[in-house]
């Protein structure tokens, strides 16, 4: 029973709440990290994402806008750029599985590249703009209004 369950959960998908309305065009994307894992993200210039994003995650082109919220801090970093389309496992190695050897427990990813080097920005500036379900969480999918909003908070930064 429970071995059965833990597969079920490494095969979801999110929940509509979760994710960009169909009708909306995908204008950016943030990705989460903590202080443990932002350096190789950083280092690595992958960021990844629980198995569960895997097909939004497949929606990223090369270009598009990518931001980084370290949930440690609860400051958001930028401006990425994704140079890979978003794929599944593009690394393996990165954020390796203790339990499973060369199993990464962020497999939803996408290689990335500094857009331009701005200010962290702090929670109170950015959450206004971010779409919001269940209390504190944020989309992290994101519309081009909202991309564009954040773009710009980061120029001012």
């Amino acid at each position: 029973q429970g071995s059965q369950n833990s597969q079920d959960k490494r095969f979801k998908t999110l929940p509509p709440s979760e994710t960009l309305p169909r009708s909306e065009v995908l204008g950016g994307y943030i990705f989460v990290c903590n202080n443990d894992t932002m350096q190789e993200d950083l280092k690595r210039q992958l960021f990844g994402l629980p198995q569960r994003y895997r097909d939004s995650v497949r929606a990223i082109q090369p270009g598009l806008p990518l931001f980084l919220y370290n949930y440690s801090t609860h400051q958001l970093h930028g401006i990425y750029e994704a140079t890979s389309f978003g794929g599944s496992n593009i690394d393996a190695t990165a954020w390796e599985d203790k339990k499973c050897r060369g199993e990464s427990r962020f497999p939803a990813q996408v290689r990335t590249r500094v857009r331009k080097a701005c200010k962290a920005l702090e929670e109170d500036a950015f959450r206004p703009i971010l779409h919001h379900y269940d209390g504190p969480k944020f989309r992290l999918q994101l519309s081009v209004p909202e991309t564009l909003k954040l773009l710009d908070l980061f120029e001012e930064a």
